[in-house]
């Protein structure tokens, strides 16, 4: 409907039906820019998560820099003071105000230092992705309880790096007979499953899954993937499935997110994405040639997608009932 309002506003200036010096007003009135009551309230929240994020990360860096000169029982209980105090606001201040979630992120990113000391302290001998999975198995009950965007984002976060640790670890010495590009296709089956599922459980109604910006993100991850890959594809010749998906991934992004949803990011990705998949091929076929020519029609193809692309999304963009 914004997107509507403010088509409709920026019409009417090119038709000479509203003036210039009224535009500002236009758009405050048609509620398109945001008041000081919007700014406020953004600043408000973010100078709250960040200032969460701030201390948790200066606890990390208090231990690091002050190791040698304190005592393991005191380290251990710093952490662990500052996780009851980020527990306790938590339960004051109610798990379901931005205040209360964002306590409950700062004790869930305290738990990994807490991991991190009792590996470093008694030398576990454990390997680096069980830290990160570790440390993901023991916030996925707050996760649940939290009914918060940003705290499953940082759990899919945790489940790709220690998947990615995982397999670099266990495949370092299997590089010659399996291919390093899989730890592409590891984190892309991790962020598409939990795209599809979020979005599933938004569509279901979930009210605090609502939000698009924690579904843009992970859409971002899965078509950035699943676009190096067909990439890799294209130069390797060693895969195609990876093509076969990708021409399945951007087709059910269009259905999705231009027949359901609706959502202008993630189409904008797609239209960038196939540039870049189209300008690859062209690149492979023509380049290697040698023929300098390659690089003009190369050049023409790309202006002319990104015309194309931009014609499409803006009328997209001006429909009814976006």
């Amino acid at each position: 409907m914004i997107t509507n309002r403010r088509s409709d506003i920026f019409d009417w200036l090119k038709q000479g039906r509203l003036k210039p010096e009224r535009l500002a007003a236009a758009l405050q009135l048609a509620e398109v820019t945001p008041t000081r009551a919007d700014w406020q309230r953004f600043f408000d929240r973010l100078m709250l998560w960040l200032g969460v994020i701030f201390c948790a990360c200066a606890v990390i860096f208090f231990l690091a820099y002050n190791w040698q000169d304190m005592g393991r029982f005191a380290k251990f209980g710093l952490v662990e003071l500052f996780i009851a105090i980020c527990l306790f606001f938590c339960w004051r201040l109610d798990l379901n105000s931005a205040a209360g979630k964002a306590s409950l992120l700062g004790a869930s990113l305290l738990i990994g230092a807490l991991l991190a000391l009792v590996g470093q302290t008694y030398q576990t001998g454990a390997d680096t992705y069980e830290l990160f999975l570790v440390w993901a198995i023991a916030i996925t009950p707050w996760t649940f309880l939290s009914r918060n965007s940003a705290q499953w984002l940082f759990l899919i976060f945790l489940a790709n790096v220690a998947a990615i640790l995982y397999f670099y670890l266990f495949n370092a010495w299997f590089f010659r007979y399996s291919n390093p590009n899989d730890v592409f296709w590891l984190t892309f089956i991790i962020n598409t499953v939990a795209l599809i599922i979020w979005e599933f459980a938004a569509l279901r109604g979930v009210c605090w899954l609502q939000d698009r910006w924690p579904t843009r993100l992970l859409a971002v991850a899965s078509g950035s993937l699943i676009t190096t890959l067909a990439v890799f594809e294209i130069f390797d010749h060693t895969n195609s499935l990876a093509l076969i998906l990708y021409a399945c991934w951007m087709i059910s992004a269009y259905v999705v997110y231009r027949r359901k949803l609706r959502d202008m990011f993630v189409l904008a990705g797609g239209v960038l994405s196939l540039i870049v998949v189209i300008s690859m091929f062209l690149a492979e076929w023509l380049l290697y040639s040698g023929d300098a020519g390659g690089f003009l029609l190369i050049g023409l193809v790309v202006i002319g997608l990104s015309a194309a692309g931009g014609w499409w999304l803006k009328s997209v963009a001006n429909e009814v009932n976006i």
